[in-house]
């Protein structure tokens, strides 16, 4: 075979290997396309008896780990279980609940790979995350508030809009940019997360701290010395969220949240989980 020959067979044989590898990646994405547009997460929860839940880990009275028993629990994690339970009522079958920690930043991420049929972990209903995920009707009344020591003297945010006084925040979180337009004079800093920003107030380095009244209750029941105050300067709900678009789960997601709230399990989860908060009246939480 002359050296001309066989060199046309090798560029033959390169030029069937790239368009064996292009055609491999664009069937691999149509593919990968096609089972995202036809898959149906309420279908596949009925068919495996199981819905997997992404729940918090980390946040007091929504879902954080038991010592007893190692796992999450709060008001989270039973709206899950509550959930479940009435879709397998609705559709005459059993599932059961699966839970998955997840955090702030894991929760999208996990239903985009298909890792949890939805989420329930604190989850504010915004614009930007509605372009991705779909949100179930709001569940629970969250807005943002001021967490103070109980001798501070400060009655609401507006007091706080001077340049003496210093509230502290989460980085990256809404809260901060909110703050912003309520108390603009105020000074702000930035912890890494909440427990950081709660020990920073502790130990006096801010005048308050700010971020969803739902997570400033739970530090409220950890320590006697502050509480929340002025009520909510923001509405901003949470909701359950599911993968976009589908519709089918979503629609059972917000019978199954629309029965339990007429037969009264709504208002035993949240007497349950915000009954002993002071200062709290846990049925302005139920309206």
């Amino acid at each position: 075979m002359s050296k001309l020959k066989r060199k046309h067979i090798g560029l033959l044989a390169a030029v069937v290997l790239v368009v064996v590898l292009v055609g491999s990646l664009v069937f691999g994405w149509t593919y990968h396309e096609y089972q995202s547009k036809t898959k149906n997460s309420l279908e596949n929860i009925k068919s495996a008896h199981v819905m997997r839940w992404g729940v918090k880990s980390d946040t007091r009275l929504f879902g954080l780990i038991s010592p007893k028993t190692g796992q999450s629990e709060g008001f989270d994690v039973d709206m899950a279980r509550a959930v479940t339970k009435q879709i397998a009522k609705d559709k005459g079958t059993k599932i059961k609940p699966e839970f998955t920690p997840v955090t702030t930043s894991s929760k999208i991420q996990l239903i985009k790979n298909n890792q949890v049929d939805a989420v329930a972990a604190s989850m504010t209903i915004t614009p930007e995350r509605a372009k991705i995920v779909d949100f179930s009707n709001p569940y629970f009344p969250a807005g943002q508030s001021i967490l103070v020591k109980k001798n501070s003297g400060i009655k609401n945010i507006q007091q706080l809009n001077n340049p003496k006084s210093t509230i502290i925040g989460v980085m990256g979180t809404m809260a901060m940019e909110t703050t912003k337009k309520f108390a603009p004079k105020a000074k702000l800093i930035a912890m890494p997360d909440n427990s950081q920003a709660f020990s920073a107030l502790q130990s006096g380095q801010g005048d308050a701290m700010t971020t969803d009244n739902a997570i400033l209750y739970g530090f409220c029941q950890q320590s006697k010395d502050v509480a929340v105050i002025g009520g909510t300067f923001t509405n901003q709900p949470y909701g359950l969220a599911m993968d976009k678009g589908q519709t089918d789960l979503q629609k059972a997601v917000n019978r199954a949240i629309k029965e339990i709230r007429a037969d009264g399990t709504y208002d035993r989860l949240i007497k349950k989980w915000f009954g002993n908060i002071p200062g709290l009246d846990w049925r302005e939480l139920t309206k």
